[in-house]
């Protein structure tokens, strides 16, 4: 396998799991269907709750993007990628971001998700492919819990990257372990992105 280190991040309100309600009583978006059409959508279940993203009020004069892809370093060379999904209409602003490195060197290609360092950045050793973390805010508590990917649980699939059209599909799932309790595991499923990066930033998620 070519070399590439992926990392998912997860920031999200497990509703009837403690967490939060939605305060929107009018959002009923379904999760998207898998496409490599560069469709500009993005989803996935949280213990089978549903997290999709939605554009908040936006500070500072900057808009608050729903999803979104970003590179760091110099363009067109980029070193890293960002995939971020945020719902910022939930009370716990829902979060998940997937860092991909070498994207441009690796492209299309199945990817196990391993243990993670619970750190929210990129980090560890260069064999680190993917890894997963995660935050949420228990209503009741108040309290952040943190969660870490568990190695071999599943899988991040770039199925589409697209140079020329500017498209990058992939789908995701693992489980992830609370870093405080080893008994409180989560899963995410039915993890999907498909991305025209050209347009995404600009795309409003209501």
């Amino acid at each position: 396998m070519k070399n590439k280190i992926l990392i998912l991040l997860f920031s999200f309100p497990l509703w009837g799991l403690g967490g939060c309600n939605n305060n929107d009583d009018t959002f009923t978006t379904t999760l998207p269907p898998i496409t490599q059409t560069g469709a500009n959508t993005i989803g996935c279940y949280i213990d089978g709750k549903l997290l999709v993203p939605r554009d908040g009020d936006g500070t500072f004069n900057l808009a608050s993007h729903g999803a979104e892809f970003l590179g760091s370093g110099t363009p067109p060379n980029y070193t890293s990628h960002a995939i971020t999904m945020h719902d910022y209409k939930s009370n716990n602003a829902g979060l998940l971001s997937i860092h991909i490195v070498d994207l441009f060197l690796n492209e299309e290609g199945n990817y196990p998700i391993l243990d993670s360092n619970c750190e929210e950045y990129v980090g560890g050793t260069p064999n680190l492919t993917v890894n997963l973390y995660c935050r949420w805010k228990d209503e009741q508590t108040g309290e952040n819990k943190y969660y870490c990917s568990i190695e071999n649980t599943g899988t991040l699939i770039i199925t589409r990257f697209d140079l020329p059209n500017r498209i990058v599909s992939g789908t995701f799932s693992c489980s992830a372990v609370n870093r405080d309790d080893p008994n409180d595991i989560i899963e995410i499923t039915q993890g999907r992105f498909d991305f025209h990066w050209a347009t995404i930033n600009g795309k409003e998620f209501l």
